[in-house]
C-alpha cells in the first residue's frame, strides 16, 4: 500500500526567494528512502488562514503532512496557534519542552525569558519531538488517519529531530512499501526522440513501475521507479528493466549508475592506463574543470592549454599559421592540429580540443554563433565533429564540453 505525505513550507522568506527551502528538498530524499511517496510540495506565507485552508485539504490527501517553519517566538510566527485552532484545542505549557529548554539555557549560561516561555505552550493534544539543538519543539499529531508533523524552520534542528525520532516514529505507524530508483544517463538524442524508441516498451511496463524523462543539456535522464514489498523481488526487476533500456537505446546510453559523463570517462581512462590533455578555445577551461571534479583524475589527467587567441594557438600549441590563416580558427582543420598538438606537447595517449563562436557576438554568416568544433586525437587517429548549438554562451560552453568528452566515450566503445 502506498504512503502519501504533503509537505508545507511556511515563511513569507520562502515564498519571495530571500531563503532556499532546502528543508522541502531534504525532506523529499529522506522520505523517499523510507518508502514514503511525495504527493504535494506547497510553500505558505505567515498567513493563518491560508495555513489553515492548507492544513485542512491536506489532511483529507495524504497519509503524513509534515509542516516545517512558523515555530519561532516572534509575531509572524503562526504555526503553533494555527495547529490549536485547527484541532480546536487550547495552547498548555508543557512541561518537558519546558524542562528541557531550562537545562539548556544553564548549560549556556542563559536565562529563562518570556519569548522561551512562549515556544513551550503548545497545543494539548500534542506529542512532543524533543528538539535538542534547540529551543523550538517538535509536534507530533494524529487526526483521521493521518499524521501530522509540525518541525522548526531552522534547517539543522528539523533535520536533527527528524533523524533523532521522527522517522522512526513513522515506521512504527506505518507499513512501509520499498521503493527502488534507476537512473539510466544517455547523451546526444533528444527526449521525444528517446521517447519514439520506446514507446512500446514503456506501454507494457507493470502498474508498480513508473518512468520518468529528466531532460538536461545535450543528455536525458531516464528514471525507472519501482513499488512494492519485496527488495529482491524488486532489484531483479530493476535490473531487466534497464538492461532491456540499454539494449533498445544502444550507445547512447553513457551511465545506468547515475554516474556523470566525465566520471564515465575518468573510470575507462584510469583502467587503461590512458593518459589525457585538452586545449581549449571556446571553451575556455571548462572541459579542463568537469575532467578534475572528479577525485582520483591524476592517475590520468596531465594538464590543459587554454589557447583563446589565434597567437596562442600559433605559438604554445604549435598549430599552422597557413591552417588558421586558410580554414580560420573554427574549422576541422585547426581543431584536429589543436588535438593532436597538446596530445604531443604533453606526452599524452589522448588530446581533445574545442574551438568555435560562443556568442553572443562573433559570429558570420559562414559560422553563426554556436558554429563549433570539436577534437579528439588518439593514438594515430583524429576524429572531429562540427557543432551547431544555440546563441545563448552559458548553454554553449558546457554543451560543448559535454560533446567532446562524449565524442572521446564513442571513440573508446569503437576499439
Amino acid at each position: 500500500m502506498k504512503i502519501e505525505a504533503i509537505i508545507l513550507s511556511v515563511g513569507d522568506e520562502l515564498l519571495i526567494g530571500q531563503t532556499l527551502d532546502t528543508n522541502a528538498h531534504w525532506l523529499s530524499q529522506e522520505l523517499d528512502k523510507l518508502g514514503v511517496s511525495i504527493k504535494k510540495r506547497i510553500t505558505l506565507p505567515d498567513q493563518e488562514q491560508q495555513m489553515l485552508d492548507a492544513l485542512s485539504v491536506s489532511v483529507e490527501g495524504a497519509d503524513i503532512v509534515i509542516i516545517t517553519g512558523g515555530l519561532g517566538p516572534t509575531k509572524d510566527d503562526k504555526t503553533v496557534k494555527c495547529l490549536a485552532k485547527y484541532f480546536g484545542v487550547k495552547l498548555v505549557l508543557n512541561q518537558m519542552a519546558l524542562s528541557h529548554i531550562k537545562a539548556m539555557l544553564q548549560k549556556r549560561g542563559r536565562s529563562l525569558k518570556p519569548s522561551h516561555i512562549k515556544q513551550v505552550e503548545l497545543p494539548e493534544n500534542a506529542v512532543l519531538l524533543q528538539n535538542n539543538v534547540g529551543t523550538a519543539s517538535g509536534m507530533w499529531f494524529e487526526s483521521n488517519n493521518t499524521v501530522i508533523i509540525s518541525l522548526p524552520g531552522v534547517p539543522y534542528e528539523m533535520r536533527h529531530i527528524m533523524a533523532e525520532v521522527g522517522f522512526n516514529k513513522i515506521k512504527s505507524s506505518f507499513r512501509l512499501p520499498i521503493i527502488l530508483h534507476k537512473h539510466i544517463n544517455t547523451y546526444g538524442v533528444g527526449e521525444s526522440q528517446i521517447a519514439a524508441i520506446i514507446h512500446d516498451w514503456e506501454l507494457k511496463l507493470p502498474v508498480h513501475i513508473k518512468l520518468a524523462y529528466l531532460p538536461g543539456l545535450g543528455e536525458v535522464q531516464l528514471r525507472l521507479s519501482l513499488i512494492g514489498s519485496a527488495q529482491e523481488q524488486l532489484a531483479m526487476e530493476a535490473h531487466n528493466k534497464v538492461q532491456e533500456l540499454v539494449e533498445l537505446l544502444g550507445d547512447v546510453v553513457y551511465s545506468v549508475d547515475n554516474e556523470s559523463l566525465e566520471c564515465v570517462i575518468g573510470k575507462y581512462l584510469a583502467h587503461n592506463n590512458l593518459t589525457i590533455t585538452m586545449a581549449e578555445s571556446c571553451t575556455g577551461g571548462y572541459l579542463s574543470h568537469l575532467i578534475t571534479s572528479v577525485p582520483g583524475c591524476s592517475r590520468y589527467f596531465l594538464g590543459s592549454i587554454i589557447a583563446y587567441q589565434n597567437e596562442i594557438k600559433i605559438q604554445k600549441l604549435g598549430v599552422s599559421e597557413a591552417t588558421i590563416a586558410n580554414h580560420g580558427a573554427v574549422s576541422a582543420e585547426t581543431v584536429e592540429e589543436m588535438a593532436n598538438q597538446v596530445k604531443i606537447k604533453f606526452g599524452s595517449d589522448i588530446g581533445l580540443a574545442t574551438s568555435g563562436v560562443a556568442g553572443p557576438s562573433g559570429g558570420s554568416p559562414q559560422k553563426p554563433v554556436g558554429t563549433i568544433w570539436i577534437a579528439c586525437a588518439m593514438g594515430n587517429k583524429i576524429k572531429s565533429k562540427k557543432l551547431q548549438l544555440t546563441d545563448d554562451r552559458a548553454k554553449n560552453i558546457p554543451l560543448t564540453a559535454k560533446a567532446v568528452l562524449n565524442l572521446l566515450r564513442l571513440e573508446f566503445l569503437s576499439q
